[in-house]
């Protein structure tokens, strides 16, 4: 960790904007990839992303941009991926470059729908990438608030302590406050569980449940996922802290989560496909569901109502009225 680390981020979305935003307070170059051409000879020409978090104006000289994922997987240490968690396996297999040697950071908040692994697992067992070289960043943190540099949270998670303050401190500004973690498992969970509730808080207020319910929903929705987790990967932790109750509250409240988002629109009457086709943006908890279904089924088997209804309801064609009419009745 001697020598100054080179850093790429893969993607282009809301959140790859706002982390190659963090990382130009702090480098003079940032390697960043997207498979648009007309993305990349925009942000060259008018300095801003023409799709996500335009107002965040980029001096071009700081930015290595390329359409060859290669290109910036060879030229960078540090290897940030932000593509959606259904997007990215097709993503990685253009990469033909050895990256067993990187450390590979996962900004994405979903499991792999291929193979059911955690994104960190996934680089581990295909791409031979050491654990320890394997971080994962958490919230609480939108991008859109990242743009207007509002104060924000991150939790760096590495089991290398070492590169988790490295990374955390490339992060880091006077309007991002960072801290670290070593449970990296937990946290990747916790990032793919909370847009599912967010989903499930997005329903309730299409349907016209108030304050008071969400309120139940949220508290109900920590306490499963906490289930979840510890039955997925046991570990001392304090699920209360911001990278698991802060970053879930801020998805399911916010009225910048494209998650409770796609919840309302549901709630409301949307089908699925049309709340999809209406967003411009990619709701992580709408694949993640399904993972987490799965995951559920294959391993843990713990009791998971609320998930269970936002499956009914997104993959079952269930009535979202009925299905949370049952669901109050187990919460408490």
């Amino acid at each position: 960790m001697n020598k100054p680390l080179k850093y790429a981020v893969f993607g282009a979305g809301s959140w790859a904007t706002a982390i190659v935003k963090m990382l130009s307070e702090n480098l003079n170059e940032i390697g960043w990839y997207m498979r648009s051409v007309y993305t990349k000879e925009h942000i060259l020409k008018e300095l801003h992303n023409p799709n996500y978090l335009s107002s965040v104006e980029f001096h071009v000289e700081q930015l290595k941009l390329s359409n060859d994922i290669n290109e910036i997987a060879s030229w960078a240490d540090v290897l940030i991926f932000v593509i959606p968690s259904a997007f990215i396996h097709g993503e990685l297999e253009k990469i033909n470059t050895d990256i067993s040697n990187k450390i590979i950071v996962s900004a994405v908040k979903g499991i792999m729908p291929e193979t059911g692994l955690l994104v960190g697992e996934h680089f581990h067992k295909a791409y031979n990438v050491p654990n320890e070289n394997i971080a994962v960043i958490a919230g609480p943190c939108h991008a859109e608030e990242v743009a207007l540099e509002r104060l924000s949270y991150l939790t760096i998670s590495c089991s290398d302590t070492e590169k988790a303050e490295t990374i955390a401190k490339n992060l880091s500004s006077a309007y991002i406050k960072t801290k670290i973690s070593d449970d990296v498992i937990g946290i990747e969970y916790a990032v793919m569980l909370k847009n599912i509730y967010a989903i499930a808080a997005g329903i309730a207020h299409g349907l016209g449940y108030g304050d008071n319910f969400q309120s139940v929903l949220m508290s109900n929705s920590i306490r499963e996922m906490k289930r979840f987790i510890n039955k997925m990967h046991k570990k001392k932790r304090n699920i209360n802290n911001s990278a698991y109750l802060g970053d879930l509250l801020v998805t399911g409240y916010s009225t910048f989560s494209r998650n409770r988002m796609f919840g309302n629109m549901i709630g409301k009457g949307y089908t699925v496909k049309s709340a999809q086709m209406e967003m411009n943006m990619v709701a992580e908890g709408y694949y993640a569901t399904k993972s987490a279904q799965v995951l559920n089924k294959n391993n843990s088997k713990t009791q998971l109502p609320i998930i269970n209804a936002v499956y009914d309801i997104l993959y079952e064609n269930k009535n979202p009225k009925k299905v949370f009419r049952r669901l109050t009745d187990k919460l408490n």
